[in-house]
């Protein structure tokens, strides 16, 4: 008699950061992380990149728990570790059944769990980053910068 494979549920979140996109998948697993179908280790050369998009999962406490594929083009590398790591918070959110926006019933009391999207919120995870590279305008030499000025 044949093995039915059970099917892996995906999570998707999408995350952006300067120029560059990132579309993650997440799901049950071993800790695999793969990035463009290369390695995490592979891909971002810098530890302060790699540790920024293992931020949201070390939080969730999922870290050999969750398979992470993840899709990302545009910019540079920081700017896609970035949208990497708002890609996964997101993921997160949406695997833990968070996506409805939670209606506060009361004030918050001091005893009250954190649940893991306000955690994820207050570190800052789901925040997009908008700043971006002003562009150039037209009669000057980039974006602020002008010509010397010549009064005669």
């Amino acid at each position: 008699m044949a093995e039915t494979k059970s099917k892996k549920t995906f999570y998707w979140g999408t995350g952006r950061r300067k120029t560059s996109v990132a579309r993650v998948r997440i799901c049950e697993g071993t800790g695999n992380i793969s990035i463009n179908k290369k390695t995490l280790e592979v891909y971002l050369t810098e530890e302060k990149d790699r540790q920024f998009v293992l931020g949201p999962i070390i939080l969730a406490d999922m870290v050999k728990r969750l398979d992470v594929i993840v899709t990302t083009k545009g910019g540079g590398i920081s700017g896609q570790a970035g949208a990497i790591t708002q890609g996964v918070a997101r993921a997160l959110k949406a695997m833990f059944g968070l996506t409805e926006v939670e209606q506060p019933t009361a004030p918050e009391e001091e005893g009250a769990p954190l649940t893991l999207a306000k955690k994820l919120r207050d570190s800052g995870f789901l925040t997009r980053d908008g700043r971006m590279k002003e562009r150039k305008k037209y009669g000057r030499k980039g974006a602020r910068k002008s010509f010397q000025f010549s009064k005669r």
